[in-house]
């Protein structure tokens, strides 16, 4: 079954929301007119709660962007972003939602991001993904959304680790850092993601 997993197309990471994506707006467009082209399709959304770990805010004296040591691991702190309930948490309005058969929350838990769609990143926690798709017969699995070089691929790579196959529609999603995407599209591929363009669906 020829799956697409929309990722995090939401307010708060598009230009003028909280934790804006450069030109994260665009992919609106390119996901409506590709998701036709699926026999399913779902959706993950960031959804955290207000004394999240990972936010800034959370920790006096310190400022977005900047990296702690938490439970032995290094921490990215973002900008308070995708807070459950609010506006910046919500599907970008222009983004097609009527095919979405599900939708999957994450970082819910306070105290532990979560980027990938599959699992927390202390892998503490399943959103249950993995095994809706495999009870829905998927494995031919297309990703896109946002951010490109964080929650797309690491829900990716969990993909992968859960027996799936990997496919990024690189013009349907975004990176946070374009600088570095590049050199990350090369272990992307090593690791055996596939990249293609939605002209090529």
């Amino acid at each position: 079954m020829k799956t697409l997993v929309v990722v995090d197309v939401q307010n708060d990471f598009v230009p003028g929301g909280a934790l804006e994506v450069p030109s994260g707006d665009k992919v609106v467009e390119v996901i409506n007119s590709v998701q036709d082209k699926f026999d399913l399709v779902v959706a993950t959304q960031d959804w955290h709660p207000a004394n999240h770990v990972s936010f800034a805010s959370n920790h006096p004296g310190k400022k977005p962007f900047e990296r702690i040591d938490l439970y032995g691991e290094e921490q990215v702190l973002w900008p308070d972003h995708c807070v459950q309930g609010t506006p910046g948490a919500m599907f970008h309005p222009g983004l097609a939602t009527d095919r979405f058969s599900a939708i999957f929350r994450k970082g819910m838990n306070p105290e532990v991001d979560s980027y990938s769609g599959f699992y927390d990143n202390r892998r503490m926690i399943s959103t249950g993904l993995a095994g809706y798709l495999k009870e829905k017969g998927a494995h031919d699995i297309y990703f896109c959304g946002l951010a490109a070089d964080i929650c797309v691929l690491y829900t990716m790579l969990d993909a992968l680790h859960e027996g799936f196959s990997a496919t990024l529609i690189e013009d349907a999603s975004r990176p946070l850092d374009i600088k570095s995407f590049s050199k990350l599209k090369k272990q992307m591929a090593d690791k055996g993601i596939k990249i293609i363009k939605s002209r090529g669906l």
